[in-house]
């Protein structure tokens, strides 16, 4: 089904508010702010840094050895002679990544204590020739790892402290308890919890072909070019990839396990797109498992399992604030059945300042969850202490949390698995699957998803390649409105225009006259109109949409309030301020009806007639909307939400003239 967008109006001075009755609203999302493909391109959480003034690793071959060994453990490494140079580019790196750095000697008094604080940097690794008399001052700073005069012992102990962090850099997202999941506003939620819950249902239903495989080879060796091991490994995952099992290629040590991680936490689109195939064969895999291991065994109650982790501590406040509420891990979880190794993998960050050492207690019931998880232990690369593997987006309930040492840095919380009836987490998921795309599938889902993301251009890369597959008009009207929507975001309103034309177009072959589907085509054209400042089309395409909508609907239905609204809009701006007066009390009339009286959909139309007031003198009668439309706001929004801010600046506009 097409979906409608709403039109928006802006002023130097007064600013209209676009409609908010519809539930699918197309542009970039509030909801996210997501990364993009960075000129320096990791595909880990760890970066590795050398700062030696003397450095020089082009010049011989034991050099470039030296250099071939660190990329076996840090893919991305940037060098440095110069101290301050490398100070500035720590402070660069964002996204929570971890740096791991080698200092030399001769640099590591001085610059040391520039950096311990800074809360990117993980470890330090001094590199000199005296060891005894570094060993001194070093002692007395936690970040670093250890003295050493040969690298061999560095890439050891640089291989153990990337472990550390890639296992600490599984992303987590929180639902505090303040109130419930059925009335928790969408935009209060970390979009991390949102889009991997639904980019996990999308990926499941996506049928995978082998060139989906070649693609993900052909981008890895692009990122590990020149890193030897890793390029070895990418080879045989190339050849070997359906003799070994889904599970055995995310624990053998190579690039998958960070790659796929990263790619999570960041809600790298092109990364997971890449490695959707592997994300659907991993689940299934685990989900079989537990079909067989866990199903099946009537006398199976209770298990209860363990996670050691490190967080921020800004990040474990948030955690104790959240207590009752829901706990998301975003990625793929290991967990142990065997305590001490979870609490060992918990001690080993006390050593970092910046971490609260965290030992995750799970309580999992099997009969009262559908989430899948597995015992790999006899299927994992590494046959290691007796590991449970959980598919991406496990919710638990956090439950206590105590000490575990008197510095009050090693912590451990309790959590339970949501159970199938967990009241809040149903209504939670049911409302983001009525949000995000419900009648879409697939492919096509994923792209509606990627512009709710505000990640247009791979949007219309989804779009434009469904279009080219499909033959089936009834497909061709949908997709050609979603790319038109697509277009509109990116502001590329000729193409826009084309699309919504070429909808038009199937429409008429497919379908029999039906009022939502031509009238959203008709509505969208509007916006696009007038965005191209081409009111009179904007106005006809409008118009036709009301009309559309008159033949199906009861009159007092908000769909036709927001008609109302954008005609009202293109009069303003067409400064016909009679009609648009009109317009907007016709789209207050309906919504005073049919809405509860703090829908923000009656702020909005309060601002859009304060609007008009105010551009015909009429202050008094204007700033009476202008209150109403703060009121409203303020009692229905979240206290940042822009709106709110929009309408209080008109409120301020208009005061300076009463």
């Amino acid at each position: 089904m097409a979906q409608l967008i709403n039109d928006a109006a802006e002023s130097t001075e007064i600013k209209s508010n676009d409609d908010q009755n519809e539930k699918i609203l197309f542009g970039a999302s509030k909801l996210a702010s997501l990364p993009t493909r960075s000129s320096t391109r990791m595909v880990q959480n760890v970066l590795l840094i050398w700062l030696d003034k003397n450095i020089n690793l082009g010049k011989s071959k034991d050099n470039r050895n030296t250099m071939m060994s660190l990329r076996g453990v840090v893919n991305t490494i940037e060098t440095f002679t110069n101290g301050d140079e490398c100070v500035e580019f720590i402070k660069t790196i964002q996204n929570n990544d971890k740096i791991c750095i080698i200092v030399s000697g001769s640099y590591g008094e001085t610059i040391v204590p520039r950096i311990h604080s800074m809360p990117q940097v993980d470890s330090i690794f001094v590199f000199c020739n005296n060891k005894s008399f570094h060993e001194g001052w070093a002692r007395n700073w936690k970040k670093i790892n250890g003295v050493f005069t040969k690298i061999e012992r560095i890439c050891e102990a640089l291989k153990r402290a990337t472990q550390q962090c890639e296992h600490n850099a599984v992303s987590i997202s929180l639902l505090a308890a303040d109130d419930g999941a059925a009335n928790k506003k969408l935009d209060k939620l970390e979009c991390s919890f949102m889009y991997t819950l639904i980019l996990k249902e999308i990926l499941l239903t996506i049928n995978f072909e082998e060139k989906h495989v070649k693609n993900f080879i052909h981008t890895c060796r692009k990122d590990y070019d020149g890193n030897d091991r890793e390029l070895k490994n990418i080879k045989n995952f190339e050849q070997d990839y359906r003799k070994k099992t889904p599970i055995w290629w995310y624990t053998l040590e190579c690039f998958m396990y960070a790659k796929l991680d990263r790619a999570l936490r960041l809600m790298d689109v092109d990364d997971i797109i890449d490695m959707g195939f592997f994300i659907n064969d991993l689940h299934r895999q685990i989900a079989e498992l537990n079909q067989k291991q866990f199903r099946a065994i009537q006398d199976c109650k209770m298990l209860t399992l363990y996670r050691g982790q490190g967080i921020s501590i800004a990040e474990f406040e948030k955690m104790k604030k959240a207590q009752g509420g829901l706990l998301s891990f975003n990625s793929f979880l290991s967990t142990s059945r065997n305590r001490s190794a979870g609490l060992e993998f918990s001690v080993k960050n006390l050593r970092n300042p910046d971490l609260i050492g965290i030992l995750f207690v799970m309580t999992v019931i099997p009969s009262q969850s559908k989430t899948a998880f597995a015992d790999i232990k006899d299927i994992s690369y590494v046959q290691k202490e007796d590991e449970v593997l959980f598919s991406m987006h496990t919710v638990f309930r956090i439950g206590n949390i105590k000490p575990l040492d008197d510095e009050q840095r090693l912590f451990e919380v309790d959590l339970l698995l949501t159970a199938d009836n967990d009241k809040d987490f149903r209504a939670l998921t049911a409302r983001l699957r009525q949000e995000i795309a419900p009648v879409r599938e697939g492919w096509e889902r994923l792209g509606f998803l990627l512009l709710r993301m505000g990640q247009h251009d791979r949007a219309e890369k989804v779009y434009e390649v469904l279009l080219a597959q499909t033959t089936n008009d009834i497909e061709k009207t949908s997709l050609n409105v979603e790319l038109g929507n697509v277009k509109h975001s990116q502001g590329k309103y000729d193409e826009a225009i084309g699309c919504f034309k070429n909808a038009l177009k199937t429409y008429n072959n497919a379908f029999d006259p039906k009022y939502t589907t031509l009238s959203a085509i008709h509505n969208n054209m509007g916006c696009v109109y007038r965005k191209m400042h081409k009111y009179s089309h904007a106005l006809a395409s409008y118009n036709e949409t009301l009309a559309l909508q008159r033949q199906s609907l009861v009159s007092n239905d908000p769909a036709l309030a927001s008609a109302h609204n954008n005609i009202g809009n293109v009069y303003a701006d067409m400064e016909q301020y009679t009609q648009a007066l009109s317009a907007h009390q016709q789209a207050l009339a309906i919504r005073q009806v049919a809405l509860p009286p703090t829908h923000p959909d009656l702020a909005s139309t309060y601002n859009n007639l304060g609007n008009v007031l105010y551009k015909t003198n009429q202050y008094h009668h204007a700033r009476v909307c202008y209150d109403k439309a703060v009121s409203i706001a303020k009692s229905s929004l979240p206290s940042n939400h822009p709106a709110i801010e929009t309408y209080l600046k008109n409120l301020y506009s208009v005061s300076n003239h009463s």
